[in-house]
């Protein structure tokens, strides 16, 4: 099964961000039916370690990662992670182009329980990726659909936003089902 560890926006963040999107140039491109691949609202989430193909019997393993890692992130914090989406980016070229909106308040804190995380994993000789973290939520993967300059003049819009701040309260195993249409399943969760 294919397997990732994220943080859930509460839905008055998603909201905002929708609204934000529609004004985009991509939200624009997406109602004039040019499939632009926004993020479907519902799935909106903050990939903090990607594991991919886990074998079924090795789920036990990765929930007892998760859970420590969980544990001695609320063991070490005197309050709540504070997060909000607010600016944003793009990355790749060409076909590859993805369009995102990054991360404010307590990315360190972020960051940090992303590394318990990977720790975790790494001694439960469990597969992860070793890509350096990254804070951010994937808007849209317009590729090469749209032209580079609306990109761009998204980018520069999505400079000035800020979405309003909420507490991350919850880690979230999810399996996806990867295809034009991805689905995802919430397996497992850990109070932070």
């Amino acid at each position: 099964m294919r397997l990732f560890v994220a943080v859930y926006p509460p839905r008055s963040a998603v909201e905002d961000l929708t609204a934000q999107v529609t004004r985009l140039r991509v939200g624009a491109a997406s109602a004039a039916g040019i499939n632009v691949r926004l993020a479907d609202p519902a799935n909106v989430h903050l990939t903090l370690a990607f594991l991919g193909d886990v074998e079924d019997d090795r789920l036990v393993e990765v929930e007892s990662a998760l859970g420590r890692a969980a544990e001695t992130f609320r063991s070490a914090r005197d309050g709540s992670l504070r997060l909000r989406l607010g600016g944003g980016g793009s990355f790749g070229r060409g076909r590859f182009t993805v369009l995102w909106v990054d991360l404010r308040g307590d990315v360190e804190g972020l960051a940090v329980l992303a590394r318990l995380i990977r720790l975790g994993l790494r001694r439960a000789r469990l597969p992860h990726d070793e890509k350096p973290f990254r804070a951010h939520l994937t808007i849209a993967r317009p590729g090469d659909r749209i032209d580079r300059a609306e990109i761009l003049a998204d980018r520069q819009t999505l400079h000035d936003y800020e979405g309003p701040e909420w507490p991350a309260q919850d880690l979230v195993l999810v399996r996806s089902h990867p295809g034009p249409h991805p689905t995802y399943d919430r397996l497992s969760t850990w109070p932070l």
